[in-house]
C-alpha cells in the first residue's frame, strides 16, 4: 500500500491567539521603522533584511531565541513581517509589531524561501553586515537574487543610540531595579557565603520588581556578576563558588533585563576592613569616577572624554592599570546581542555626545595580585545626556564611606 501525505508547506502564518502587550506601544514601533524607511530611501535598499536580536527587537518588540535557527525582520516601503522558526508556534506573532510568517524545517532554505514571499527577488537589499554569517549571506544570494546589497548596521546602529521619551522611562526603570539588586546583594554579603549565593540573592530581587513594574512582560536573562578576591580582576569575570573572607575586594554587578534593554550598577566594595593601598586605588578611581561624569555632556566627543581621563590618571601614576574604555551606550544590548559600538568611551570613537544618548560612566583599574591594593576597583553610573549636561539614574551609593560592609 503506497502512503499519501499532505503537502507540507515551506511557510505559513500561524496567528495563535491576540497580540500581547509590547514593551511600547505601536505608535513607538512606526515611528522607528519611519526612520528605518529614511534610511532604506537614502541607501537606495528596497527592502531590509535584518537579522540580529537587537536589531529585530529594536524595530518588532519581537526578541528572539535562536536555538541553532536563524530569524528575521524584513522590512518593506509598506510592510514588517517577523520571520520565525515553527517551534515557537504563535509566540513571535504575539510579540511583535506588524506581521509574521513561520517557516517550517521540513527542508532546508524554507528561513529564506519565508523571506523571499515577502522580498521578491531582484531588489537591491539591505542587510546588517556585522551579523549576517558569510554561510546566510550566500544563502541571500541565492535565494533573494539581490540587483545589489547595503550594508545598514552602522546606520541602524545610529537611530538606535538616539533615546525616545518612552525608552529614557523603560531605561530609568532598570537603573532602579538595578539598585535593587544592589541592595539586596549588600544584605546578602558575609564572610563564608559563596560568591553564588550572594549573586542569587541580587538576580531575585530584581526579577521580582521587573515583574512588579512590568506585569505583561517576558522575563528572562536578569543576571549578577559578583565576584570577589582575584576574581575581580576582569569586569566580565563570571561568578564562582569561592568563599568570601574578611578583608576582600568585592565587586558588585546588577544586569537587569526588560524586554531586551539593559541596565546596569556596578560598584567597588570590601568586606570588613580595607587595607592602606587598596583605600588609595579606591579613591583615586572614584576620583576618576566623579571627574568623568563632569566630562559627559552635550557637544563633547568620546575620543576628548577618554583623552581627558587618561590624563586624570596618567597624573596619579594609575594609568597603566586600566583594561578597558570608560564607558558606553545603553538600549537594546546585553552580554550576547547588541551594541551601539559608536557611542563607547574610547580613543578611536569620535562620536559626538547629543542629548538623549544615554551612556555610562565606568572607570576600571586592576592591580596585578603580586602588588599593593591588588585587585579590581570599578564604579559604574548610567547618565542621560541633556540640553546642557547630564542626568545621573543610578541612585545606589559608591565609594568607601558606603561600601565597606561591616563583619
Amino acid at each position: 500500500m503506497t502512503a499519501h501525505f499532505s503537502p507540507r508547506p515551506d511557510h505559513y502564518r500561524f496567528h495563535n491567539g491576540e497580540k500581547a502587550p509590547l514593551p511600547f506601544p505601536d505608535a513607538e514601533y512606526d515611528v522607528r521603522l519611519a526612520g528605518l524607511r529614511r534610511i532604506l530611501a537614502e541607501t537606495g535598499a528596497e527592502a531590509a533584511v535584518l537579522t540580529s536580536m537587537h536589531n529585530i527587537a529594536y524595530y518588532s518588540g519581537f526578541l528572539y531565541c535562536a536555538f541553532g535557527r536563524p530569524y528575521a525582520l524584513v522590512v518593506t516601503p509598506d510592510s514588517s513581517v517577523t520571520i520565525s522558526a515553527g517551534i515557537d508556534a504563535g509566540q513571535p506573532w504575539r510579540r511583535c509589531h506588524g506581521d509574521n510568517i513561520t517557516y517550517t524545517d521540513w527542508q532546508r532554505g524554507n528561513f529564506w524561501r519565508a523571506i523571499r514571499s515577502v522580498t521578491g527577488t531582484g531588489r537591491t537589499i539591505g542587510f546588517e553586515g556585522d551579523h549576517l554569517t558569510r554561510q546566510q549571506g550566500d544563502q541571500l544570494d541565492t535565494f533573494l537574487a539581490p540587483a545589489s546589497t547595503v550594508d545598514l548596521s552602522a546606520d541602524t546602529m545610529r537611530q538606535r543610540m538616539h533615546k525616545s521619551a518612552a525608552e529614557l522611562e523603560l531605561i530609568r526603570a532598570g537603573a532602579a531595579v538595578a539598585d535593587t539588586g544592589g541592595y539586596a546583594i549588600r544584605d546578602a554579603i558575609r564572610p563564608g557565603v559563596r560568591e553564588l549565593d550572594v549573586a542569587m540573592a541580587g538576580r531575585d530581587a530584581m526579577e521580582t520588581e521587573i515583574a512588579r513594574r512590568f506585569p505583561d512582560a517576558e522575563y528572562r536573562d536578569t543576571w549578577v556578576w559578583f565576584q570577589s578576591g582575584l576574581n575581580t580582576d576582569g569586569a566580565h569575570n563570571p561568578v564562582t563558588a569561592r568563599k568570601l573572607t574578611n578583608g576582600d575586594i568585592l565587586s558588585l554587578n546588577t544586569f537587569p533585563m526588560i524586554s531586551g534593554y539593559y541596565t546596569a550598577l556596578e560598584r567597588t566594595l570590601f568586606l570588613g576592613e580595607v587595607d592602606e593601598a587598596s583605600l588609595g586605588v579606591w579613591q583615586a578611581n572614584v576620583a576618576a569616577h566623579e571627574f568623568g561624569m563632569s566630562l559627559l555632556r552635550p557637544g563633547a566627543t568620546c575620543a576628548e572624554i577618554t583623552h581627558a581621563i587618561n590624563g586624570f590618571l596618567a597624573e596619579r601614576d594609575l594609568l597603566q592599570y586600566r583594561t578597558f574604555g570608560y564607558g558606553h551606550s545603553f538600549g537594546i544590548l546585553s552580554h550576547y546581542y547588541g551594541r551601539e559600538a559608536g557611542l563607547e568611551l574610547r580613543e578611536d570613537i569620535d562620536t559626538v555626545l547629543k542629548p538623549g544618548m544615554v551612556i555610562s560612566m565606568e572607570p576600571m583599574l586592576t592591580v596585578p595580585v603580586d602588588q599593593p591594593g591588588a585587585g579590581g576597583y570599578r564604579e559604574h553610573d548610567i547618565l542621560i545626556i541633556t540640553e546642557d549636561g547630564a542626568e545621573n539614574i543610578t541612585g545606589y551609593p559608591y565609594g568607601p564611606d558606603h561600601n565597606v560592609i561591616a563583619v
